[in-house]
């Protein structure tokens, strides 16, 4: 009943909010800074120093942590994955997958940054993608692979919480990415992180 509630909430929202032309996927690490192949060598003065091509920042894996905003004013997470089972058991015999499915559980940590109150369910806002293109969303159901979020978290400034989250999905589907949105998935701001190939 909770979830049912939580998506509803979220799909007024979604009707209130409407769509937003500057969404962006972010997929640079907090941390990391573009890495240059050029070696720092003297250039002689005959010659016009050359200008190394542009260089892009690896995108980010598990490990890495990305900062996201929300809808509203000075809502933001530092985002983290810090690990992905794939397959990831089922918590007991009356959690199984469909046949012809398993689970994937991946585990975020949430880091309030913001100057707001973080509240909201964080499986809304999470997905996988596999090779195809395919995006799958959360489900309800819990792994063995350890402690979920519960239906809805809620984070003064400052504060943390771990979970995992799980997917169904097909057995013959390769799962690369991982993506989370604030706002039960309504910012205009998406983490992606790039997984690796089981």
């Amino acid at each position: 009943m909770r979830r049912t509630l939580t998506f509803i909430l979220a799909g007024l929202i979604a009707t209130a909010v409407g769509c937003s032309s500057d969404d962006t996927v972010t997929t640079t690490p907090a941390s990391s800074s573009p890495t240059t192949s050029a070696s720092a060598q003297p250039t002689p003065s005959s010659e016009a120093p050359s200008t190394p091509p542009p260089t892009r920042a690896a995108p980010a894996a598990v490990g890495d942590t990305l900062n996201l905003t929300g809808l509203e004013n000075g809502e933001a997470l530092a985002v983290t994955v810090v690990k992905v089972v794939d397959p990831a058991r089922p918590e007991n015999d009356y959690s199984t997958p469909d046949t012809g499915k398993r689970f994937v559980a991946v585990q975020f940590r949430l880091k309030n940054t913001g100057a707001a109150a973080y509240s909201d369910s964080p499986s809304n806002g999470a997905k996988v993608i596999d090779t195809q293109g395919q995006q799958f969303e959360a489900t309800y159901e819990d792994t063995a692979a350890g402690p979920g979020f519960p239906g809805s978290v809620a984070l003064a400034p400052g504060d943390t919480a771990l979970g995992f989250i799980t997917f169904e999905v097909p057995l013959n589907s390769t799962i690369t990415k991982a993506q989370f949105t604030m706002s039960s998935g309504f910012s205009g701001n998406t983490g992606q992180w790039t997984l690796p190939p089981e």
